[in-house]
């Protein structure tokens, strides 16, 4: 019988906020997560309570000028997975996160699916209008606390799905395409508390793969798992890479 990391065939990695949090950027739900510290902040990620509230919206701009993201460089989570990909395997990632370590660490963008957006795009809630984050961000230094879109007037918020806010089809698509098409499904720094990106999970080990979740925590996925590994994902993630290309 093959052992799991023995298979050949393509490659999906789902990654959550926990593949970040050796770069400095804290998760959302840990123990020293960004919402079990302080819950106000789960707020400014929910759509309706955005578009209601100005004050809201003021502080996500200062919320989004001080995020540890600007500053924050790939870890070797990250450049493991650029591993799989320039030893030659198929491999698409699948990100919840809105920072593009990703694709900062090497990564083809084409093969990164950010399911949940980007935090360096601005777009209006009502037009066609785009704009850069930094740009955006000028405009709140120089006193405009809660930037109105030039074009129509709406608001403008990051180029992030909120709570409440439906998922783009077009990379649902691609998200599911890459769970059914893989031999090996990585699960990594992900609660595997929000849908529809947790059941990609489910989705994989239905089609056939082989599911590994690397994850501080347990997850209700757990019990699909042909393997969870508990360590640091620094050190877990690259481990699990050189077992795939045969270190």
């Amino acid at each position: 019988m093959t052992d799991w990391y023995e298979r050949t065939g393509r490659i999906a990695a789902l990654t959550g906020a926990g593949i970040s949090t050796d770069s400095g950027i804290p998760d959302f739900r840990g123990p020293r997560g960004v919402w079990t510290e302080d819950p106000i902040a789960e707020l400014l990620s929910t759509y309706d309570h955005y578009l209601a509230d100005p004050v809201l919206r003021e502080k996500s701009w200062l919320a989004r000028r001080d995020n540890p993201a600007w500053k924050a460089e790939p870890n070797g989570a990250h450049r493991a997975l650029v591993d799989l990909e320039r030893a030659g395997r198929a491999l698409t990632i699948v990100t919840q996160n809105i920072d593009r370590l990703h694709q900062r660490a090497g990564s083809t963008p084409r093969r990164v699916v950010e399911i949940h957006g980007n935090m360096f795009d601005v777009v209006c809630v009502q037009c066609d209008y785009t704009a850069s984050m930094a740009g955006t961000l000028e405009r709140v230094a120089a006193g405009e606390a809660d930037p109105p879109c030039p074009l129509c007037g709406a608001v403008l918020k990051a180029d992030v799905i909120m709570f409440g806010q439906a998922l783009d089809q077009r990379t649902l698509v691609k998200a599911a395409l890459a769970a059914e098409t893989a031999d090996i499904f990585l699960a990594v720094g992900t609660s595997l508390q929000v849908e529809p990106a947790a059941s990609l999970c489910g989705r994989a080990v239905a089609a056939g793969a082989d599911l590994i979740i690397v994850n501080a925590e347990p997850t209700p996925y757990d019990s699909l798992a042909t393997e969870v590994v508990r360590e640091p994902i620094g050190t877990a993630l690259p481990a699990l890479v050189g077992r795939i290309l045969g270190r």
